[in-house]
């Protein structure tokens, strides 16, 4: 029907003109977003040691409250510049883009996350931009939100990375998609990197279960 081809058509353009355009729109958003937190923080005053200064706050996640305020201070500063500048490159986007991950959901833990909660309906509160109490974890949950298609797809075809394969001739990689177990053994680690920092709980869980996903296939071989 024409209809249905002009459809096809018209999504198999916008997928290739995507493949340039929503990666470098999430890498100009979140450089700026990372690189303005990153300025304020080197132009500003520490004040990681009042942390956590309400009683519904956790504070720093271990190992970061092992360490001096000075230097988890000096590592988000520098983090949230370096990384920024390598997100608007395009230059080794996932892991940019996965440090930046676990930085947010550091900064979740200790700033924005509730040190208790009862019920989904009690941490469902805490979704907010303003604070009321029971936290304000929706601006950086977002972020996170917006960081995991760089993790998962790279910075997209305006890229130093895309230009590296290219130039180490590996363009032919570009389009592999290798599925199977240990492919969803990957994204249970990513998303265990995303949340044992806030709840260990769920955080183990999924990198355990990571773990069983991607050595299965491996032990299986062997035997």
């Amino acid at each position: 029907m024409a209809v249905i081809s002009f459809y096809d058509q018209l999504t198999s353009r916008l997928r290739a003109s995507g493949d340039y355009v929503w990666p470098l729109v999430l890498r100009l958003i979140m450089f700026w977003e990372f690189w303005e937190s990153g300025v304020t923080k080197l132009r500003g005053e520490n004040w990681f040691a009042d942390i956590p200064w309400a009683g519904w706050q956790k504070g720093f996640p271990f190992p970061f409250d092992q360490i001096p305020t000075s230097l988890n201070w000096f590592l988000a500063t520098w983090g949230e510049l370096v990384l920024a500048v390598m997100l608007l490159l395009g230059l080794f986007t996932r892991f940019a883009a996965i440090s930046l991950v676990i930085l947010t959901v550091v900064a979740t833990a200790a700033v924005h996350w509730p040190a208790e909660w009862n019920s989904l309906a009690d941490l469902w509160n805490g979704y907010a931009i303003t604070s009321k109490g029971a936290g304000n974890f929706k601006l950086p949950l977002l972020f996170v939100v917006m960081l995991l298609p760089l993790v998962f797809n790279g910075g997209g075809k305006f890229s130093l990375d895309q230009l590296l394969i290219r130039m180490t001739g590996r363009g032919g990689k570009l389009d592999d998609r290798t599925g199977g177990l240990q492919s969803a053994g990957l994204a249970l680690l990513v998303l265990g990197l995303a949340t044992v920092w806030v709840e260990p709980v769920w955080g183990f869980s999924f990198l355990g279960a990571a773990a069983l996903a991607i050595l299965i296939p491996e032990i299986r071989g062997k035997s």
